[in-house]
């Protein structure tokens, strides 16, 4: 739904055959699995150990000198068994599901740019123009206040006016085409790069232009955008282990491309040589050395140097930044594939000893609970990995954040649960309270 509700403005509207919105949901789904089992492994084991103690079957096992703990064993091995699955299935399968997914998303988005120009939008998809329709109808094809700006070189611009016309894509696919009625043409002619041009504005009353379609066509087997997602734990290694090695290349580029501007660095031995000689002639002042007429020059030299420093150090320094950002990216969603399958044994010690502490199954109770800590789970994971996006956390202890914080918690709950715990009775805190709620009834009576 999230996914749907993200994509609702470019998926509608595109008349998607049903197999493609299929082939769509089922590559949604897919890439939402490694989420979804966490969840349901939670849940299940609430409602499991739920049900058992509502029928008193968890006393039964326990009278019978079966603790709790061994009774959960073979449940945690398969709760293993499972966190293993997640992780394959995240290592070989959503990485080409998430290829596959970008690359169909993609097609979908740009397939019918037709419809993707909006009312009072300036389209700049098709490259060359610029198209803003002032209205289109209901049946999208019908358009009204039409203009069209075409760039060809970076001084000559031509432009197209339009009342009226029709909108369509050829039937082949490869072709935009637009028939417009009584409007104008401008359009300057002359040599390329230069201002002396011939401006000509012509009219008519109908005028056909057909856009090039051919930079949208993808086909179905072209998974050439990249994304982190789309790597497996040995690809994503590789892909750190190159990221974190291009110190040396920084360090390079800085010397190539910095030390040259800083002329001075050439004469770093004169630094001695004007102290001794400031100390025998007792300079006191810059203008004592260079002459007034020389002296313009030189600071005109030193700050056209010196921007050009500046300039050179931030592009570095942007291009290092976003280097970071890349090594950290790829490094969380290496540790993304662990997290999430280790969220399956976190959850199932979270889920097991609270199921058996409530003693209430079916769906009610449990959903609730299970829904309760699946937000605590995912919020957390969520402000770790903004926390390691951002810098201000390393990537190791946002992306364990969750598991480092529910550990604790199944921990104490499987400790409560061994002890028969009061924890989640009702009756417990009436009970507590009760003398509190009489002692406040005196008081307010006097």
């Amino acid at each position: 739904m999230q996914f749907f509700w993200l994509y609702i403005d470019d998926l509608v509207g595109k008349g998607l055959d049903t197999l493609t919105i299929l082939q769509l949901i089922g590559l949604v789904s897919a890439t939402t699995f490694t989420t979804a089992l966490p969840l349901a492994l939670l849940f299940s084991s609430i409602m499991t150990f739920g049900n058992l103690g509502e029928s008193f079957e968890l006393i039964a096992i326990k009278a019978a000198g079966i603790p709790l703990v061994r009774f959960m064993q073979p449940l945690f091995i398969f709760a293993i068994f499972l966190s293993g699955v997640a992780f394959l299935f995240a290592n070989n399968i959503i990485p080409v599901t998430q290829m596959k997914l970008t690359s169909l998303k993609y097609e979908i988005i740009v397939s019918k740019p037709a419809l993707d120009i909006k009312e009072g939008v300036f389209y700049d998809k098709i490259e060359g123009y610029v198209i803003k329709l002032g209205k289109k109808e209901s049946n999208d094809s019908v358009i009204r206040n039409i203009v069209i700006f075409e760039k060809k070189t970076n001084l000559q611009d031509n432009m197209l006016i339009a009342e009226s016309g029709v909108m369509r894509v050829s039937k082949d696919k490869k072709f935009l085409e637009f028939i417009m009625y009584n409007g104008w043409r401008y359009q300057e002619r002359g040599l390329r790069n230069t201002t002396n041009t011939e401006f000509t504005r012509l009219y008519f009353k109908e005028y056909k232009k057909v856009f090039n379609l051919s930079s949208f066509q993808m086909n179905k087997g072209d998974d050439n955008i990249y994304d982190p997602k789309m790597l497996s734990v040995r690809q994503l290694g590789f892909a750190i282990d190159s990221l974190k090695n291009y110190d040396s290349f920084y360090t390079k580029k800085m010397i190539r491309e910095v030390v040259p501007y800083l002329r001075f660095m050439t004469y770093k031995d004169s630094a001695k040589v004007f102290a001794a000689f400031k100390n025998t002639k007792k300079i006191q002042k810059f203008s004592e050395i260079v002459p007034d007429s020389t002296s313009i020059n030189i600071i005109d030299a030193l700050g056209y140097q010196f921007t050009s420093v500046l300039n050179n150090i931030g592009a570095i320094r942007d291009n290092y930044k976003a280097n970071e950002r890349a090594g950290a990216t790829h490094a969380i969603e290496w540790h993304r594939k662990f997290t999430l399958s280790f969220a399956c044994i976190v959850l199932f010690l979270i889920g097991a000893p609270l199921g058996s502490i409530i003693r209430k199954g079916g769906l009610g109770t449990p959903l609730v609970l299970a829904i309760v800590f699946f937000v605590v789970f995912f919020l957390l994971n969520n402000f770790g990995e903004k926390f390691a996006k951002s810098g201000e956390w390393s990537v190791y202890k946002g992306m364990w954040l969750s598991s480092a914080i529910l550990i604790p918690v199944g921990a104490f709950l499987t400790f409560k649960a061994m002890r028969d715990s009061q924890l989640f009775n009702q009756e417990f805190y009436y009970r507590l309270l009760q003398p509190i709620k009489v002692t406040l009834r005196k008081y307010f009576k006097k």
